[in-house]
This record gives structure tokens, C-alpha cells and sequence, in this order.
């Protein structure tokens, strides 16, 4: 208990703290603008620093990560048990999805001798549900996470689960469902989507070229590796910023008990079970550590970007979202004590 809680301890402080930090400058800086009549100035503060980190920060992050790593062994398996992990969390979604509907019909049936109220169950809304089960923070939130309780060693699991997981998952799936479920749908066709964000994702280029480098084996010296990861350094405060920020942009929360039970099931009931069917795979110890946390990250703000662009049931995406990322703090000594 004594070690869990030393790995916890600065982890916390670094996660609530920083993402404080973004919160009340978020707070502070609408507060200013509007008291001065800063009407000139953006409203959103945290879209120009996710364009950089997004283009620049993260992309450092990762190649300074992967420069020198072993990429060896089974690295590859995290982004099967990425979208094995999706599958089945998506399946729980829709079975819960499908009992409500049928309770509700039975209600309805036993209540006006056959008539058909409406569901709570709206389209848009088993659209939201299964977008925030499937779509993970594991970039902005898992990176610090995995850098802290796993290590440098391991960074390219979560690195792997993250971008050929996670992002195909979130642009390729979530964006055909969210175009099924939603009210708009896209002038493209999902699989157009997803290979323009693919190709405008600097974050898989940076990971190309670090795999580039660790298959060629070419030798870095140190004056080069150290500087490089010198300068990479600030951005997991920057992106635990952002995410502070972010925040402090959702409206009131509502949907709060259907949000629990999408959080239930993406947060605690996936991992459990696909972290736990690993073992059977022989992938134990740090790696499976990685993933596990991967799976148990909050929803991302992908999925409230998607639910606004399809019109999916916003509402609840905002709720999850929120949710989750305090949900993050409760239940992360749960994984680390499980699978450490």
C-alpha cells in the first residue's frame, strides 16, 4: 500500500494540479474578457493551444519517447487488444442500450394496454452512449498517466494503443456511427473521414519516423536525444492544461444517471474483463499495466466534437466527459493495485 501510494501521490498532485491550473485560468480569462469588453480576443482560449499541441507538442512527445525505446516483442498487441477492448465495450453498450428499450416498451404496454411511449432511448442519444463508451482520452490524459506509473520503457504500448487503437476507433468507427445515429449526416462518407484524419495527423508521422529509427537502428548521441527530450518535457503540463481549459468551457451537467452507467461499463467493466482475459494471452507486468490504464481513460472531447458535428445527444456528451475525468481519480488506485 506504502508503494502505491508513493506512485499515486505525485501523480495526483500533477493531474489536479495542472488541470486546475487550466481550469481557473479558463475561468479567469472569460471573466476578463468579458469584464473589459475583450470582445476582440477568442473566446475559446484552449483551441490555440490544442492546435499546438496537436501539431507540434504532442508529436515531440512522442518521437522524444520512442528515440532509444526497445520496440521489440509484442508491442503490436496493443492496438489489437485496443480495438478488442472497443468491441467489447460496444457490445455491453448495446445490450444495456437494448434492455432499456425493452423495459420501457414493457412499461408502456402494461401502463395503456398496448400503446408505444416514447423512449428516453432517442437515436441521437444511443449514438452518444456508444461514442463516449468507445472513444478514450488516451493521448492527452493516458500519456502523463502511462509516463508516471509505467515508464519511459513502456511509452510506445500507450503510444500504439492511442493512435492505431484509440484514433482509428474515434475517426473510423465513432465517426460511421455518429453519422448513423446523428441527425446531420457528412458530406463524406465515414471511410473518407478517416483517412483525411489520418493523413493530417502529425501524431502517427511522428510515430512512423520513431519506428523508422529504432527498425534502422541508427545510432543518436546523447548531445542530440537529451536536448530533444529536454524541449518535449513541458508538454504534458501544457496538454493537462488544455484539458483544464476544456473544461471550464462545459455548460451545467445533465443525463448524470445514464452517464454513470456509460462510465460503469467503459471505465471499470472493460478493463476488468479484457485486462484480465490478457493473462490467458501471457502479456502480464508493465505492459499489460499500460493497456489496462488505456482502457480505463475518461471519454475524449473527440466524442462531444463528433456528438456537436452529427447532433448527437450533447447533453450527455458533456456529461461523461466531466464525469469521467473526475471518475479518473477513483478509479485508477483500483488498476494499479489489480495489475502492477
Amino acid at each position: 500500500m506504502e508503494k502505491l501510494l508513493e506512485r499515486l501521490v505525485p501523480l495526483y498532485g500533477t493531474l489536479v494540479g495542472w488541470v486546475v491550473v487550466g481550469i481557473v485560468a479558463g475561468y479567469a480569462y472569460r471573466w476578463g474578457r468579458s469584464r473589459f469588453g475583450l470582445s476582440a480576443l477568442p473566446p475559446q482560449p484552449s483551441k490555440y493551444l490544442g492546435l499546438f499541441l496537436f501539431w507540434i507538442g504532442v508529436p515531440l512527445l512522442i518521437l522524444s519517447s520512442l528515440i532509444g525505446r526497445d520496440l521489440s516483442g509484442g508491442v503490436l498487441v496493443a492496438p489489437v487488444t485496443a480495438w478488442v477492448a472497443l468491441l467489447v465495450g460496444a457490445s455491453f453498450a448495446w445490450i444495456w442500450i437494448d434492455l432499456g428499450r425493452t423495459d420501457e416498451r414493457l412499461k408502456a404496454y402494461s401502463l395503456s394496454g398496448g400503446g408505444v411511449a416514447e423512449s428516453s432511448w432517442a437515436k441521437r442519444t444511443q449514438g452518444s452512449f456508444l461514442l463516449a463508451m468507445m472513444v478514450g482520452n488516451t493521448g492527452y490524459m493516458g500519456y502523463p498517466v502511462i509516463l508516471t506509473l509505467v515508464g519511459q520503457d513502456y511509452f510506445a504500448w500507450a503510444v500504439f494503443y492511442d493512435l492505431l487503437g484509440s484514433t482509428l476507433g474515434a475517426y473510423g468507427l465513432g465517426v460511421a456511427l455518429a453519422s448513423y445515429y446523428g441527425d446531420l449526416q457528412s458530406e463524406r462518407p465515414w471511410y473518407s473521414n478517416l483517412v483525411r484524419a489520418l493523413l493530417r495527423n502529425p501524431a502517427l508521422w511522428s510515430l512512423l519516423l520513431g519506428l523508422s529509427l529504432g527498425l534502422l537502428r541508427l545510432p543518436l548521441p546523447a548531445e542530440v536525444v537529451e536536448p530533444f527530450r529536454a524541449i518535449a518535457a513541458p508538454i504534458v503540463p501544457l496538454s493537462l492544461v488544455m484539458i483544464g481549459l476544456q473544461l471550464s468551457q462545459l455548460p451545467s451537467l445533465r443525463r448524470i444517471g445514464r452517464s454513470l452507467t456509460c462510465l460503469t461499463i467503459k471505465m471499470l467493466l472493460v478493463p476488468l474483463v479484457v485486462g484480465t482475459a490478457l493473462m490467458f494471452f501471457n502479456i502480464t507486468g508493465p505492459p499489460r499495466l499500460a493497456m489496462v490504464l488505456q482502457m480505463a481513460m475518461p471519454p475524449a472531447f473527440a466524442t462531444l466534437v463528433i456528438a456537436q458535428a452529427y447532433n448527437l445527444d450533447q447533453e450527455l456528451a458533456v456529461t461523461t466527459l466531466a464525469l469521467g475525468s473526475v471518475g479518473l481519480l477513483l478509479t485508477l488506485p483500483i488498476w494499479v493495485w489489480l495489475f502492477s
